[in-house]
């Protein structure tokens, strides 16, 4: 919850009398020197460890011997230097800060009462009740850090949670600190305003909803007007240009296939938001079992999706689940590859069709097969893809002549690259609308509309499933839903593929 002005004014509670009562410090070592003694193995850790939070830190390390490791760390930072002698005590002038790390316990002890009696702070490694301070664990986004402390009692304990905190807390949050600075230096008012101000634009990382400056709200607002405006007036010129008013609400109330599209297009619009893939799946599924023809089931998707898409991308701004970043890095490319693929399929699918179907059950095999794989694979370390626009040209260019696979591919491959779920689902979703909008509107320009009914139908659920969809992303575990829709894709075009060699 947001905190209010007073909260923040008011003191921390006093420490219960058996809990940790250290008092934490972030220090600027960079300004300070170091004298660390010891060059074994744990001599080689406690370097590593100051040298990774200040790579620039001015470190002393005194020992008889160094290990291999430690002379390769020390070789990459000149502020490092190496005196290969036995302590003596005149090794503590001019440092202010000791780190001991040798394996005689007895000359561990002897360089602690040295550095009390110079009044100076000492660690002493694997003996805590000799420590005037402890070396935490730490987790590191950017900008923000974080020291894990147990107190001394378990060091195993802390490296555990520096790796639950690392994988949960997303990568965007340096950004974030980025924009706060900026923010708090535009708030006006006194402090309560700035609090009451700065504490919506923090909401969201609590899970709250997202801060939006009251221009961005303005152009939401708008956007969001002219993309409904835009809706209706596609809808009513393809509807009155077609069919009568009468004929399309007998149609809708009277056509029990009518619902069935209903319900597809809300299933899959379910998946897709939840998952960031599977709507272009689940429908051509669906469509190509009723024996329509390939560019129709694709054209009609994508007409369909365009909508249920931009519904989904709408909300998932909204609850902000949207790197703005990755959204521009997707974008063109994935317009291109989807207009390439679209063409053609309407070019070319009627003519093969008997070639194309089986190509494209193969394929969605492969997708289903990378959909249940991605279920059980760990979460590996992030990976910078430096191909993001062949990935999104090739998630189009499939998505269009497959009538599906943009989600699977693009979502997938940059999830298992270590990017965070939430954002990767919100951008890829928001680039989806566009995506599908330069899709349909090639098949417009070269097929014409067919199977309105279908369309309709798809809008329809599509729509009614998307702030559902994006309210749960990445909220819920998803593992068995991938598992159920690998599964479906796979039957589908295993039976899709018997028919061709049976």
């Amino acid at each position: 919850m947001p905190l209010s002005s007073n909260e923040l004014l008011q003191p921390e509670p006093p420490p219960q009398p058996n809990s940790n009562r250290l008092f934490p410090v972030f220090l600027k070592l960079e300004q300070l020197h170091v004298l660390l003694v010891g060059g074994g193995y744990v001599g080689h850790e406690k370097l590593a460890a100051l040298l990774a939070n200040s790579p620039a830190a001015a470190v002393t390390v005194v020992a008889t011997w160094f290990s291999a490791e430690l002379k390769a760390l020390a070789a990459r930072h000149p502020s490092v230097q190496l005196r290969e002698q036995p302590y003596q005590t005149t090794d503590l002038v001019g440092h202010d800060l000791v780190i001991v790390a040798t394996n005689d316990k007895a000359l561990n002890l002897r360089i602690k009462a040295d550095a009390t009696r110079q009044r100076l702070l000492c660690n002493v490694a694997d003996t805590p009740e000799a420590c005037d301070f402890y070396l935490g664990s730490i987790v590191q986004k950017g900008d923000l850090k974080i020291a894990i402390s147990t107190n001394g009692k378990s060091p195993t304990i802390a490296k555990r949670l520096r790796e639950m905190l690392t994988q949960a807390l997303p990568d965007e949050l340096h950004d974030v600190l980025q924009r706060m600075s900026v923010i708090r230096d535009k708030v006006g008012g006194d402090f309560a305003h700035k609090v009451k101000s700065l504490n919506a634009v923090t909401a969201e990382l609590t899970g709250g909803p997202a801060y939006e400056s009251p221009a961005a709200a303005r152009w939401r607002r708008i956007a969001t007007a002219s993309l409904l405006a835009f809706a209706v007036m596609l809808v009513f010129n393809i509807l009155s240009y077609y069919f009568t008013l009468e004929q399309v609400w007998s149609a809708a109330t009277h056509a029990e296939m009518f619902w069935l599209f209903v319900a597809i297009g809300f299933g899959a619009q379910l998946i897709d938001g939840l998952l960031g893939m599977g709507y272009g799946v689940v429908t051509a599924i669906s469509l190509m079992s009723l024996n329509i023809a390939p560019a129709a089931v694709s054209a009609s998707i994508h007409t369909a999706e365009m909508f249920a898409s931009g519904a989904s991308g709408y909300h998932h701004y909204r609850f902000g689940n949207v790197n703005k970043r990755l959204f521009k890095v997707l974008l063109i490319p994935g317009v291109l590859g989807a207009v390439t693929g679209a063409y053609l399929l309407s070019k070319f699918g009627e003519t093969y069709a008997g070639y194309v179907k089986p190509l494209l059950a193969a394929y969605l095999l492969l997708l289903g097969i990378r959909i249940i794989s991605k279920a059980f694979s760990k979460p590996g370390s992030r990976k910078k893809h430096k191909k993001l626009g062949l990935l999104a040209a090739a998630g189009g260019f499939l998505d269009s002549f497959g009538g599906g696979g943009w989600g699977p591919l693009v979502t997938s491959t940059l999830i298992a690259g270590g990017r965070t779920p939430q954002y990767v689902i919100g951008s890829v979703s928001v680039t989806e609308f566009f995506v599908t909008f330069a899709s349909a509107v090639t098949f417009f320009a070269t097929l014409g509309i067919s199977h309105w009914q279908i369309i309709l139908g798809l809008i329809v659920g599509g729509v009614a499933a998307s702030p559902i969809a994006a309210r749960l992303a990445g909220r819920i575990p998803v593992r068995w839903m991938l598992v159920g829709v690998g599964l479906m894709v796979i039957v589908w075009s295993l039976w899709a593929l018997r028919k061709v060699f049976m």
